[in-house]
């Protein structure tokens, strides 16, 4: 007879013990902390668990990208509190750590310098002679236009006041030696944010050095001007005198001669800012205007030259200035376009006005679309191909429909594809495709325009947020995988195991040195990298020069 052991007739719940909970478990579900690491970790605003980034990985993502605008999970005055309070914190540890971040940002990597210029304020409150230090060293690198100036007498005057540390360094801006360069600034930016040169100089009361000074700041002020407009050569013919102040001389001889822009513009240099309001503004004179654009204002007035027709498909010679402009890798440099500015640009110029506020329509030249989308490329800093090979995974979950730039309908889903494009295209080996709940192929290939990755990937925005499927669909289809990039918001929550878990996963099951770089592109404090992996790198922004860094990353 035979006799069976009592486990074949018992169900197997009956034999269960309590290992369940004594042993550690190997993965954890998103919704929460890794056990045994519960300190390093904080909740998201999603409700999932990830890796606190620190004060300066926030730091540097709100220089980056700024908390002026809502993002899908906060709103922008919550961000900004975040964002004075972390900046606080950051200021009393090591102030000149924070006037490092604010320059950086500053220097082309931020979206724009709102951003850096309300941090300057905070710096310059800060209670260390260490911070009112740093702040005056930076200033002046970090506001270099009126317009920054402005901006940053608005934010000085609501949120601290007028204290002598403020009245010195704003002094010293408005007490350039260089008297054109400020005629230059008081022309162009006469008044933004409430404030004019006249509210500004009044409020700081620069003692004039010289007569030329004194003459800028009667000008300025709306006080009688000491000089004549034209003055007599050797030759006896009239000439606007180059002094330093001779474009305020243009300036003062084209309102009573408005119809003498074009004039103005080639001979004088007074741009469109200056001469738009005082004259007639034709053809002639955007023409003028066109040829002597910086590279910033040619971006912004695209629409503009073509709904007059300075930009049409048969005038050859302005689409080779515009290629000339748009395509010089230097000249982005120097004129510190963002790419994100080449994108808004793009996008503006391609629907031919329906975007944005503007009542202007056009019809667009295809020629300066292909130019845009090569400026788009140029724009960002790349290395030759490293051989290596690459994983985009683009984050197209439901938050990332929200509006990373309202002002022009960029969404976070949008500016993600375009980052992991435009690494794509300097690499020869990768794979782009999208996650959500899913991992899925968008389409998106080195061979697409800018513009139509971005239409593939906003086409698919949806669902919760797990970025671990990307890690299980390599591990599933055996992929050799060298980068992995990631473009998300980091606000991972719906996944059964953790990022860190599944990438040890990966490291065992296939390549045990791949590395792994998530670009977090919302002002949060999170981050899906485990703090203790060396071969983990977490990027905040737009920056343009993340391409050029992941590329390092592989080859190192």
């Amino acid at each position: 007879m035979v006799v069976y052991p009592l486990s074949n007739y018992l169900p197997k719940a009956f034999f269960m013990t309590y290992s369940f909970y004594t042993q550690k478990a190997s993965v954890t579900p998103q919704s929460e902390p890794i056990p045994g690491r519960e300190s390093e970790m904080i909740q998201g605003k999603s409700g999932g668990y990830m890796f606190d980034g620190g004060i300066w990985t926030m730091v540097r993502r709100c220089l980056l990208l700024g908390t002026a605008t809502d993002q899908f999970y906060s709103g922008k005055a919550e961000l900004t509190g975040q964002f004075v309070d972390v900046l606080r914190q950051a200021i009393a540890e090591d102030p000149k750590r924070v006037a490092d971040e604010i320059l950086y940002a500053s220097d082309g990597h931020a979206i724009n310098n709102h951003a850096p210029i309300f941090a300057l304020v905070l710096l310059s409150m800060g209670d260390r002679p260490e911070a009112k230090k740093a702040f005056r060293d930076i200033f002046q690198q970090v506001v270099r236009t009126g317009s920054h100036f402005h901006e940053w007498v608005s934010y000085t005057k609501q949120v601290r006041g007028i204290g002598r540390n403020v009245r010195e360094v704003a002094q010293g801006w408005l007490l350039r030696d260089d008297v054109k360069w400020l005629a230059y600034q008081m022309l162009k930016y006469q008044q933004r944010m409430g404030f004019s040169f006249k509210d500004e100089l009044r409020l700081f009361k620069p003692a004039s050095v010289d007569t030329l000074h004194s003459h800028l700041y009667r000008w300025a002020v709306g006080k009688p001007i000491e000089f004549d407009v034209f003055e007599i050569t050797e030759s006896g013919e009239p000439a606007i005198a180059q002094d330093g102040l001779d474009l305020v001389r243009w300036y003062e001889w084209l309102k009573q001669n408005q119809s003498q822009g074009e004039r103005a513009v080639r001979e004088g240099g007074l741009t469109h800012e200056m001469v738009a309001p005082i004259c007639n503004m034709t053809i002639d004179v955007w023409q003028a205007l066109f040829e002597q654009m910086p590279i910033g204002a040619l971006l912004r007035n695209l629409g503009s030259l073509t709904e007059i027709a300075v930009i049409r498909f048969d005038k050859v010679h302005n689409l080779n200035h515009i290629e000339s402009v748009l395509t010089s890798p230097d000249r982005l440099k120097k004129g510190r376009i963002h790419p994100i500015d080449v994108l808004k640009a793009l996008k503006t110029y391609e629907s031919g006005g329906s975007l944005g506020k503007s009542s202007k329509t056009w019809q667009k030249v295809d020629r300066v679309v292909d130019i845009l989308e090569n400026a788009l490329s140029l724009s960002f800093e790349t290395l030759e191909p490293t051989g290596k090979v690459f994983l985009h995974a683009v984050d197209i979950s439901g938050s990332m429909s929200w509006q990373a730039n309202s002002a022009i309908g960029l969404t976070a889903s949008e500016i993600a594809a375009t980052m992991a494009l435009s690494t794509a295209k300097a690499e020869q080996n990768y794979i782009i495709r999208g996650f959500s709940t899913e991992f899925k192929d968008l389409g998106i290939s080195a061979s697409d325009s800018f513009l139509s990755a971005c239409q593939k990937a906003s086409n698919q925005t949806f669902g919760g947020t797990d970025a671990t499927v990307a890690y299980q669909w390599v591990i599933a289809n055996k992929v050799h995988v060298d980068v992995f990039c990631f473009w998300t918001d980091s606000e991972s929550w719906a996944g059964s195991k953790h990022p860190s878990q599944s990438l040890a996963e990966y490291r065992k099951a296939v390549n045990p040195k791949a590395k792994a770089v998530y670009t977090t592109i919302a002002s949060n404090q999170i981050t899906l990298v485990d703090p203790k992996d060396p071969l983990s790198f977490d990027f905040g922004g737009f920056d343009p020069s993340i391409p050029k860094a992941i590329q390092e990353i592989a080859l190192f």
